[in-house]
């Protein structure tokens, strides 16, 4: 079978335009009838999962690729992938001029019409739950004298952008999900870049290039919420593209496609997310002015005693959550590692699990969670690792 992967440049590099929708496509094509993820293809090209991710939606709604799987995301090759992996010609044509507010603009390549987007109904609700796009439910919370999902649906009614804020797999995605039905999103990351917001041209089976719009522009003219997480990792030079459409102006200006002027349609909305201990996250003053409405999320640890996870297993997680707040550790289990918690404890047994959960610490705080976790339990336990040959 004929290797249809662009030559990978060296981890880190900085890839020129369309390069890395080539690798990934290529990716694709060398696995013709299998499933990949994100990761499994970012780990291969030894780049962030978030910005392969990004380009497989690209790919996948210029009819490149097959989306598989919604949660978790595996997507396909089909009859195209090998065309859109094909080297860039030496010769590309040249940009369309940049065009003024009053002059018409050049002709560009037409691009592909998708079909067109309707706004679906908010998610299904059952008493103080509601049902996520994944088929799990999220259980509502209190915010400001009323459930979330019902002031985060109000911010948009208001055009207030919101940013929640709070470790890792507290629920803050969880909560955009319950609270919009028509998201459209942008993970971050370092190697994010405007091209992965506003869109950049594709190379069709025919050889002919066209330039397909990117979830920023889908968002605008959609009238959909446009999430964009872990939106502190990404390059504030490159953020500063979704700044105009947030604005009294709502609109932005496409460069790479001939000065094209988008506008926003009544109901466009812009959420974020922000990890304040992950390192490389950044809120600026920029970005912090911009999102008037910030929450702070962390785990109800409550709910997962209700959700079923043992009791010890809470118990160990607030102790680490009230020294994490004094400055003691940097690290405590949030509701993800709870359930996660859960499942391996019914998959195995409970020492297993508490042992997985010392494991998954950072190696900095790992002797503090052992200890915590040897007080409740009343036994030391180690991380896993595996033993000798059976």
């Amino acid at each position: 079978m004929a290797n249809n992967a662009t030559p990978a440049p060296a981890a880190g590099a900085r890839l020129g335009n369309g390069e890395l929708r080539r690798m990934v496509a290529g990716a694709l094509a060398n696995n013709p009838g299998g499933e990949l993820s994100p990761r499994e293809i970012a780990k291969a090209l030894a780049r962030s999962s978030g910005a392969v991710g990004n380009a497989l939606e690209a790919l996948t709604a210029a009819g490149y690729a097959d989306r598989t799987s919604a949660s978790p995301r595996r997507y396909r090759a089909n009859a195209h992938t090998a065309a859109a992996a094909a080297p860039a010609p030496a010769a590309t044509p040249a940009a369309p001029a940049p065009a003024t507010r009053g002059s018409a603009a050049p002709a560009a390549p037409r691009p592909r019409k998708a079909p067109k987007a309707t706004t679906p109904n908010a998610p299904a609700r059952t008493g103080n739950r509601v049902a996520r796009p994944n088929g799990q439910d999220y259980h509502m919370r209190q915010l400001a004298g009323r459930a979330d999902v019902d002031v985060l649906q109000t911010m948009r009614t208001a055009e207030v952008p919101v940013l929640l804020y709070g470790p890792p797999g507290t629920g803050k995605t969880s909560l955009i999900e319950a609270a919009y039905g028509d998201l459209l999103t942008v993970q971050g990351d370092g190697d994010t870049t405007v091209a992965d917001f506003v869109g950049e041209y594709t190379q069709n089976p025919d050889g002919t290039f066209v330039f397909v719009h990117g979830p920023l522009v889908r968002a605008m003219r959609e009238g959909r919420v446009l999430f964009i997480d872990d939106a502190t990792l990404i390059p504030p030079t490159v953020l500063s593209v979704v700044y105009p459409a947030m604005d009294g102006r709502r609109e932005i200006v496409i460069k790479a496609h001939g000065g094209e002027i988008v506008k926003a349609e009544p109901g466009f909305f812009v959420v974020a997310g922000h990890n304040p201990g992950v390192h490389g996250a950044i809120l600026s003053d920029a970005l912090a002015s911009r999102f008037a409405f910030q929450v702070q999320v962390g785990s109800d640890y409550d709910l997962a005693g209700q959700l079923g996870v043992e009791r010890r297993a809470v118990k160990v997680a607030r102790e680490l959550a009230a020294r994490q707040a004094k400055g003691e550790i940097g690290w405590a289990p949030q509701l993800r590692e709870l359930l996660a918690y859960r499942k391996i404890a019914a998959a195995t047994d409970s020492a297993t699990a508490a042992a997985n959960l010392v494991g998954a610490a950072p190696e900095e705080d790992r002797d503090i969670v052992a200890a915590v976790v040897k007080t409740v339990y009343g036994t030391k336990h180690a991380p896993l690792a595996l033993g000798p040959r059976i």
